[in-house]
């Protein structure tokens, strides 16, 4: 059997149960399915991270700080002296900036000069090169034609009449050049105002509705469903996201956060791939909140061979188990008492959660046991078949 990796959000919550729950190391392995060793070395790390020695890290703060506050003067000042230098050309074209950090090189660093000039250093370093090339200088003669042009024509001509008239007067060049020229000198035909057309859009079906409100599977990993909700507290709204199995209906994922940011349904999601460990893809179903719809999210579904599973907007039937599972938790427990703080609350749901939910609640679509009582049933049912 595989071993079995814990998030660091739920080794910090198990060790409250001992630290401040007054649980002992051996009830807590039996509540939440940990063993001793874990629980010893978790409990040994957070002594280490919470009592480290005061004098040691008074002296390592300071010294890192004063580093610190040296590399930061000396960049202040460097900045400070090259804005006093340069700030008559700060505003001016490029190739005077280039020919200032030319000047200064020997008295200020390239790249702190490029930066605060606003330029970038490859383009300086190429200017070295090549200040300016026989092209350039025949755009510069071409753009002061282009314009003049332009100017004559009361500025309605674009670049395909412009084209006719540099041609005329002997020059050879395409009309994509004048064009591209008069784009750069921000030349354009004028015309009157034309009224806008307003489109309908469609709406954005990031993922296809894989589930269908199938929600009765003979195996687990084949579909999972995750959301997200909020519990108040005195000190501002927590917000809890979840992943449930739709074979057991267990909470094999969570996390909460003070944030509505895509790390708490990333982690949540982290938390039961590394419990589940599946072997084949798995339909994760979700709304079309921001969180679920990120290129962060659409690339751990891609790296961990998960397949993304969304209802239209609007329609909230398909997640309807993880719906009736923040449901329960509230009407169960939230409901009951009143919070002073985020930290009150993580703790009071991660005991529901891990302790009373999945390995003790009865439901009533498992034949009224619990979901770890029906897994365990179901794999002792799988052996006896075996043998």
């Amino acid at each position: 059997m595989s071993k079995q990796r814990f998030t660091p959000e739920f080794k910090a919550e198990a060790i409250k149960q001992i630290t401040e729950r007054g649980y002992s190391v051996k009830d807590v392995s039996e509540r939440l399915g940990v063993s001793d060793n874990s629980l010893y070395k978790w409990l040994k790390e957070h002594n280490q991270a919470t009592n480290p020695d005061p004098v040691v890290t008074q002296q390592q703060d300071l010294a890192a700080e004063n580093a610190r506050l040296k590399a930061a003067l000396k960049r202040a000042e460097e900045e400070r002296d090259i804005l006093k230098k340069g700030r008559r050309i700060l505003c001016q074209a490029v190739q005077l900036r280039y020919a200032f950090i030319r000047d200064n090189q020997n008295c200020h660093p390239v790249r702190l000069m490029c930066t605060m000039l606003r330029v970038h250093h490859s383009g300086y370093y190429q200017w070295l090169k090549q200040p300016e090339s026989n092209r350039a200088r025949e755009n510069q003669r071409l753009t002061a034609l282009i314009k003049e042009s332009w100017l004559e024509s009361g500025g309605i001509y674009g670049s395909p009449r412009i084209h006719v008239d540099l041609r005329e007067a002997g020059e050879t060049c395409s009309e994509n050049r004048v064009a591209r020229l008069m784009n750069l000198a921000g030349l354009k035909a004028i015309r009157g105002y034309k009224t806008p057309r307003y489109r309908a859009g469609k709406p954005a079906v990031p993922a296809k509705n894989q589930l269908q409100r199938e929600f009765t599977y003979n195996e687990p990993n084949k579909a999972w469903v995750t959301d997200i909700t909020y519990i108040r507290t005195y000190e501002g709204f927590l917000y809890l996201a979840v992943v449930l199995d739709l074979y057991s209906r267990r909470v094999i994922g969570w996390s909460m956060k003070a944030t509505l940011a895509k790390e708490i349904v990333l982690d949540a999601l982290l938390m039961a791939v590394w419990r589940r460990k599946p072997k084949q893809p798995v339909i994760i179903h979700s709304d079309q909140g921001s969180q679920f719809s990120s290129d962060e999210w659409k690339r751990f579904l891609d790296t961990h061979k998960l397949s993304a599973s969304m209802s239209r907007r609007g329609n909230c039937w398909d997640n309807a188990v993880a719906e009736s599972f923040f449901s329960s938790l509230k009407k169960e427990q939230i409901k009951r008492r009143i919070y002073n703080n985020r930290e009150e609350a993580r703790s009071d749901i991660f005991e529901y959660i891990e302790v009373f939910y999945n390995r003790r609640r009865r439901h009533s679509h498992l034949g009224q046991l619990s979901p770890a009582d029906y897994e365990e049933k179901a794999n002792l049912n799988e052996v006896n078949e075996c043998l």
